[in-house]
């Protein structure tokens, strides 16, 4: 089952990837996460991508490509991957798609979450998180017990400096000029699923399901 699951920022993407990985026994993919341990690991790949990151370059999109094939073809991801965050562009998308059929093990869902502007800002503005241990918090959806304080660790809880309507709105934009054709160019091929995430992570996951189960 080869999964791509796209969203805004506060869409719930996180809480749904790890709903998926539970459920279907799949790695999730990050981008981001195997960019840094390509690099930690000094990797042919990894030095490629450290040496535009010295220079304050973005890592080319041939090169991220390549790390995720090579991921694609461990021996975890044979009964499929779940990409998040990946691909953010069109080109890469396209990319993406040549590199996933190549290798047989093309697209088969492509989940979008789907949330108005003023749901995601009360998601956004309200979460806090732990500075130690990551645990997250909502001030009104899910409170820690002690105000300010890690249910987990009782370490105290922050707000992001990103966390907030005006950062949002800079996010949504370019969500909208990048991500909202990606999700367009799949379309046409019949794999995308697009998810009512406005509501709880059950009723989202609900649909979620009932998407892969038409894969599965």
């Amino acid at each position: 089952m080869n999964i791509l699951i796209m969203g805004p920022a506060g869409a719930g993407k996180g809480t749904m990837s790890d709903l998926i990985i539970k459920h279907y026994d799949i790695p999730h993919i990050s981008t981001g996460d195997m960019l840094r341990e390509n690099v930690k690991n000094n990797t042919e790949l990894g030095q490629q991508a450290k040496a535009y990151m010295n220079t304050g370059k973005l890592v080319p999109d041939e090169l991220i490509n390549a790390m995720v094939e090579k991921r694609l073809l461990e021996d975890d991801c044979q009964k499929g991957y779940l990409l998040d965050g990946f691909p953010r562009t069109l080109v890469q998308a396209k990319a993406f798609e040549e590199m996933a059929e190549r290798i047989g093990k093309p697209v088969e869902c492509v989940l979008a979450l789907e949330v108005g502007f003023d749901t995601l800002a009360d998601r956004i503005t309200g979460r806090r998180i732990c500075s130690k241990c990551g645990a997250i918090y909502h001030l009104r959806h899910h409170p820690s017990k002690k105000e300010g304080i890690c249910d987990e660790c009782g370490s105290e809880l922050t707000q992001r400096k990103d966390d907030t309507v005006e950062q949002l709105k800079v996010r949504m934009d370019e969500y909208e000029a990048k991500t909202a054709p990606i999700i367009e160019y799949f379309e046409p091929k019949g794999v995308v699923t697009r998810i009512d995430a406005s509501k709880d992570a059950d009723f989202t996951f609900a649909q979620v399901k009932e998407a892969l189960g038409k894969v599965a």
